[in-house]
């Protein structure tokens, strides 16, 4: 049997990524551009930035992933691309450019849910077993997935407000911590101790929604209140007290579903 070859496009958001796959499982090149540093002064991405640096290098992305493959074009068996969900504009911009190059060379073209790409990519660690279900805890998006076979998929719960990366990010500013503040915000937490006493919104209700927004603007309250009477709260203690709250739901709303 014939070897087979799939270019996939990825540009959801605030990175470009132009991979090559062999036969579904192999992965040949993974090219990624990173805007990490365009947005770093803003404090989170910017969609209009993101979309101007995706029109920049997203063709050159998809050379670059060809040659480190070590294959042309005319091996190709098909184009990938994310077609949502996502920053629009950002979308667009990797859907023309798939889109184009999939009918240059006589390809069809194949629509990838991101979060869909989110839950398979655990294949890269071990085989999975359906039925399963999956948390996918996402810098937009937070939720619970049932997956009775591969390619059928059933959100059984998600976020009714700010996704899990959506309130690290905006607790990362209100701290003064780098942009994406995620990884600085876990290391901290592990040197700190859970003393101050966030909200667990909708823990203990019987649905499997998740709502991270009360957390999110007690932890700012906090934070803004102690700086107008001059207090100096723990960087390690507020991270751990604020990651165990985020970890708390996130394993009350899995057990649940499961």
């Amino acid at each position: 049997m014939a070897d087979r070859y799939i270019l996939a496009v990825e540009s959801s958001c605030d990175e470009t990524s132009v991979a090559v796959l062999k036969n579904e499982k192999e992965l040949l090149s993974n090219i990624i551009a990173s805007q990490v540093e365009s947005h770093k002064r803003f404090g989170g991405v910017v969609p209009e930035v993101a979309s101007r640096h995706h029109v920049e290098v997203v063709t050159l992305c998809i050379k670059d992933a060809l040659s480190e493959a070590g294959i042309t074009a005319e091996q190709l068996d098909a184009v990938a691309v994310t077609y949502g969900p996502g920053l629009v504009g950002a979308l667009l911009v990797g859907m023309a450019a798939a889109k184009a190059f999939a009918w240059a060379h006589g390809l069809p073209l194949i629509p990838v849910n991101h979060m869909a790409g989110h839950l398979m990519a655990a294949r890269e660690v071990q085989e999975l077993e359906y039925p399963l279900l999956a948390l996918l805890v996402s810098g937009g998006h937070t939720e619970l997935v049932y997956v009775s076979e591969p390619g059928n998929y059933k959100i059984v719960g998600e976020t009714r407000d700010d996704a899990v990366g959506e309130a690290y990010d905006k607790v990362g500013r209100v701290m003064g911590l780098t942009y994406p503040a995620g990884r600085e915000i876990d290391e901290l937490a592990h040197k700190g101790k859970d003393v101050y006493d966030f909200p667990r919104a909708m823990i203990k209700e019987d649905h499997l929604e998740f709502s991270f927004s009360g957390l999110k603007s007690a932890f700012i309250n906090l934070h803004h209140n102690a700086e107008q009477k001059g207090e100096v709260l723990v960087k390690e203690d507020l991270c751990a007290s604020f990651q165990a709250a985020v970890l708390d739901i996130l394993l009350a709303k899995t057990k649940k579903a499961l």
